[in-house]
C-alpha cells in the first residue's frame, strides 16, 4: 500500500512515543511512505522550531525519511482543491505517488474525506484499518 503521512503525523512519531511513533514504523516496514521537498522541508523547519532539535539531528532525520520513502514531485493542482493553499502539495504528492491515504491530523485536509479516490484520515483510523486486516489474515 502506498501512503502519503503529513507532516503532523511524522514530527509527532518524532516528538513522543505514542500511535503516530507506532503508525509511522509500521508504514515504513510494510507500506510504501510517498513523501515530497515540500513536506521534507516543512519537517525540516518543525523539527527545528517547534521541537528545537538540532541541525545536525534534523539532517539526519531528513536524511533517514529521504532513505526510506518515495520522493515525488506533488501533482500541480488548483488551489480551489482544499481550502488550505498550503495543502495542495500533500494531495498532489498523494496523487503523484498513487497513493491509497493520507494520513493526517489536519482539519483542513481530513474534512475532504477523499480526493480522486485517495482516503484521507486520521492516524485512529488508519491504525484501526491496520488491525482489522491483521484480525482477517491470522
Amino acid at each position: 500500500m502506498k501512503i502519503v503521512l503529513d507532516t503532523n503525523v511524522i514530527l509527532a512519531a518524532f516528538a513522543s512515543r505514542g500511535l503516530c511513533a507506532e503508525l509511522f514504523e509500521v508504514c515504513l516496514s510494510g507500506h510504501t511512505v510517498i513523501l515530497s521537498e515540500h513536506i521534507l522541508s516543512e519537517m525540516r523547519k518543525a523539527l527545528m522550531n517547534k521541537i528545537k532539535l538540532p541541525p545536525d539531528t534534523v539532517e539526519a532525520i531528513i536524511g533517514y525519511l529521504k532513505d526510506t520513502a518515495e520522493i515525488v514531485v506533488p501533482e500541480p493542482l488548483d488551489v480551489s482543491v482544499c481550502r488550505d493553499k498550503s495543502d495542495i502539495a500533500i494531495i498532489g504528492t498523494a496523487l503523484r505517488g498513487n497513493a491509497g491515504f493520507i494520513i493526517t491530523g489536519d482539519e483542513d485536509l481530513l474534512i475532504l474525506k477523499k480526493y480522486k479516490g485517495i482516503k484521507i484520515i486520521n492516524p485512529r483510523e488508519y491504525w484501526n484499518i491496520l488491525k482489522r486486516k491483521t484480525r482477517l489474515l491470522r
